[in-house]
């Protein structure tokens, strides 16, 4: 009888986390408007700033990159990248191109993971590198809302499947994207072209690649 409940209790115990487990990865369909213009702005983008032309703007992912939006609601942030032109008020990216800023994956508060765009789709959210990269931003920032744990797990849990379903070699914050220039990864035909990242910063990323030891935060040598 002792045996039998102590089985019974232990099974109790792992349903219960495989449930706690699988209600962290809550994955929403929500796409941005991808329409003419933004599928034109990226194979215009991916031929003027990555030298690369194609008859579709499609990806081969190889690496994750992980961002903050420096926005602090869910609905704001998904205004922010829904437009396929970049808005009048981002000036020192407009030179560039005209193709808003976007991503893959919008990660709420809550942990909650909106899928906006397909992983193998073209998405600007990384100078020199969108062209291989999978983004994935989190609602928040450094200082007033920083990340949240719920994010941090589902960071976790969806580059998890990613893994599962690409060729991912790489992991990185926005903040560290200019380690690969010179590399032959980097695609950027501007060489002045940089932005300064702080997004989403040493601890979370440090974090993450704990789980992921062998995904690489810098360019094979």
């Amino acid at each position: 009888m002792v045996k039998k409940a102590l089985k019974h209790l232990i099974f109790c115990l792992i349903l219960f986390n495989f449930q706690v487990f699988g209600q962290k990865l809550k994955i929403v369909e929500k796409p941005i408007i991808w329409d003419s213009t933004r599928r034109a702005l990226s194979l215009e983008y991916m031929k003027n700033r990555h030298g690369i032309e194609q008859k579709e703007p499609t990806i081969r992912p190889k690496m994750v990159v992980c961002h903050w939006t420096a926005i602090p609601t869910f609905e704001q942030s998904f205004f922010a990248f829904n437009t396929p032109i970049l808005p009048n008020a981002r000036p020192e990216l407009k030179n560039a191109s005209l193709l808003n800023v976007s991503a893959h994956y919008l990660v709420d508060r809550d942990g909650t993971v909106y899928h906006l765009l397909p992983d193998t789709i073209f998405a600007r959210h990384v100078i020199g590198l969108n062209y291989c990269a999978i983004g994935i931003e989190n609602v928040g920032d450094g200082t007033d809302n920083k990340l949240t744990e719920a994010q941090f797990e589902a960071n976790y849990l969806l580059i998890k499947q990613l893994r599962k379903k690409h060729k991912i070699e790489y992991l990185i914050g926005h903040h560290e994207y200019t380690k690969f220039r010179g590399s032959s990864l980097w695609k950027e035909t501007d060489s002045t072209y940089q932005t300064t990242k702080s997004d989403p910063g040493d601890e979370f990323m440090n974090r993450l690649r704990e789980k992921f030891k062998k995904l690489k935060k810098e360019p094979t040598p």
